[in-house]
């Protein structure tokens, strides 16, 4: 094999194994130099050829953004240089208000934006969940109701030009956008468990798909859960957007907004501009970290 290093994108990652596209459309399935497994779908890559389908993860070209989970052991990588991030919810089964907004922080810190989909409007319950996303849209954040087995169209737009990350619980559908999307990918899906209201876990590797010439898009595999140990509290506080207006007014220098006297954020829900929940989400992750 030739001692050139070759150009590629992580379409792929299966763990200690990693799918890379070459700029031609050839992919190898390639592992990394010693124990490294902190790639991600969407990195851009430099590979030497080791045989007719495989390769070495020689280099990692800069990335533009990551957005990953963590705990007190270890991250998972879920995508790079991506500048969306889709987080899938539904009407069925019922989604975790607190996952997504540990997932709405992650890409507040990543510097990423984010769009809210939320699907299976056609199944029922749709209004009531929808004026639960109400906080977020006042908040600034897209809401774009869909059904993803009868109508894929109204998500088209939003991927448009983006390089995008699906991320969310099992269940929420994830793979179905997938197959209404690129029905050639033949993604698998499964029945939703009513009896536990939750989803299978359908995704088990994330994998990049190619919507058209300037628009990609990532499928993860089904969270139940999103550390965030990898956040200091400066990052955690700005990543609640409407916190931003009242930093640096609290009383004191060092305010953790639990319950110092004075403090800017509290007063802004006695006030209104601050809902009380959020806040309370606030709270749970500040003392997590300590």
């Amino acid at each position: 094999m030739p001692d050139t290093l070759l150009k590629g994108l992580v379409v792929a990652s299966y763990g200690k194994r990693y799918g890379v596209e070459l700029e031609d459309g050839r992919e190898f399935s390639c592992v990394t130099r010693g124990k490294k497994t902190d790639l991600a779908c969407g990195d851009r890559v430099q590979i030497k050829l080791t045989a007719d389908n495989e390769g070495v993860i020689e280099k990692m070209e800069p990335r533009q953004s990551l957005l990953y989970r963590s705990n007190s052991f270890r991250s998972k990588m879920l995508a790079a240089n991506v500048s969306q991030v889709v987080i899938v919810l539904a009407t069925q089964p019922s989604f975790y208000e607190e996952l997504l907004t540990r997932c709405l922080v992650a890409v507040e810190a990543a510097g990423i934006k984010a769009l809210i989909v939320l699907n299976k409007c056609d199944l029922g319950n749709a209004d009531e969940a929808l004026a639960k996303l109400q906080d977020y849209a006042t908040l600034g954040y897209a809401v774009q109701p869909l059904s993803a087995c009868q109508d894929i169209e109204p998500l088209k737009p939003w991927l448009h030009g983006e390089t995008s990350v699906l991320v969310g619980q099992s269940g929420m559908g994830k793979s179905t956008i997938i197959n209404a999307l690129l029905p050639a990918a033949m993604v698998r899906t499964q029945e939703v468990s009513a009896v536990l209201d939750s989803g299978k876990h359908t995704t088990t590797a994330a994998h990049l798909y190619h919507l058209d010439a300037k628009s990609a898009l990532i499928d993860s595999p089904g969270l139940q859960e999103f550390g965030l140990h990898h956040l200091d509290p400066e990052a955690l506080e700005l990543a609640f957007v409407e916190f931003r207006p009242f930093l640096g007014k609290c009383r004191f220098n060092n305010c953790r907004h639990l319950k110092e006297p004075e403090c800017a954020i509290q007063g802004a829900v006695a006030t209104g501009h601050i809902l009380p929940a959020r806040l309370a989400y606030y709270q749970q992750l500040r003392q997590e970290m300590t």
